[in-house]
């Protein structure tokens, strides 16, 4: 699909109100695109709307907890209603948890699965169908993360989640491919976005310095969401099946792929740093 060109289509993204999203939204619809939002931050989600608008474009924007079955089937009804099928659809609403597994709660398994792999999993029970039925192609992106292929241990939780969600793109590639439907696992590594100060800590993550720490390396690092929204569209018109985005992204995905074994031990010398 080229993306360099989005008039006509329609784009949607969940966690639209902030970070990674809020930039994939406005970047979509400077390229024409009109939108579907959906965020818990309606303010941070307003904001983008009205900037989109302001660009002429068509959007609908609701409040969703992409965790919530029913309030993302509603969704999708009046997505629907409003004008069919989506062409690309950004499953990237996502949270963080600092925690090693002995020291996470099973609320913390629910809260962080509901949200990371479940939300995924609506966005495509929702969505997809009405994309094959219509018989036009299209394009899924679901964020997965660095954490998705290299996982340390103070990472435990958010590591299984977006391992999932990189498991679920390959399956999901495969089987979409006669429908001209590609699919997409974007991986971002550091990037400087609010889930830094966001991100639910237990044990030894649970320190105020410590997530002090981790928010100025991310601020010093400076890599932005609006790159990572560029790298998104780059990897739609190209139908990448995975896509890392930064640097130490790309380094640790040919690391895992080349040498599991260095992978691991890299993966317990970045825990044992934390």
């Amino acid at each position: 699909m080229d993306t360099s060109n989005l008039h006509g289509k329609r784009v949607l993204v969940t966690g639209a109100g902030s970070g990674i999203g809020r930039a994939t939204a406005l970047l979509a619809a400077s390229r024409g695109a009109d939108l579907a939002l959906c965020d818990v931050d309606e303010a941070g989600m307003g904001e983008v709307a009205e900037r989109a608008r302001g660009l002429g474009r068509t959007v609908l924007a609701e409040r969703v907890d992409v965790a919530d079955r029913d309030q993302m089937r509603t969704f999708a009804e009046s997505v629907h209603a409003d004008g069919g099928a989506v062409d690309i659809l950004v499953n990237n609403a996502g949270v963080g948890l600092a925690a090693r597994v002995l020291e996470s709660e099973l609320d913390d398994w629910d809260w962080i699965v509901g949200i990371n792999l479940m939300g995924v999993v609506h966005g495509i029970y929702f969505f997809v169908p009405g994309m094959v039925e219509r018989g036009r192609g299209g394009h899924v992106v679901n964020l997965s993360s660095l954490a998705g292929y290299l996982a340390t241990a103070p990472l435990a939780a958010y590591s299984a989640t977006k391992f999932a969600v990189l498991g679920l793109s390959e399956a999901l590639r495969a089987e979409l491919a006669e429908h001209d439907i590609g699919v997409t696992a974007v991986c971002p590594g550091i990037i400087n976005t609010p889930i830094t100060t966001n991100t639910r800590a237990r044990g030894t993550s649970d320190d105020p310095a410590f997530r002090e720490r981790t928010v100025k390396l991310y601020q010093r690092r400076n890599y932005g969401p609006d790159r990572v929204a560029r790298n998104i569209l780059k990897a739609v018109d190209r139908n990448r099946g995975v896509a890392p985005v930064s640097p130490e992204s790309w380094i640790a995905y040919g690391i895992k792929r080349a040498s599991p074994a260095f992978a691991g031990w890299l993966a317990r010398k970045v825990g044992d740093a934390n």
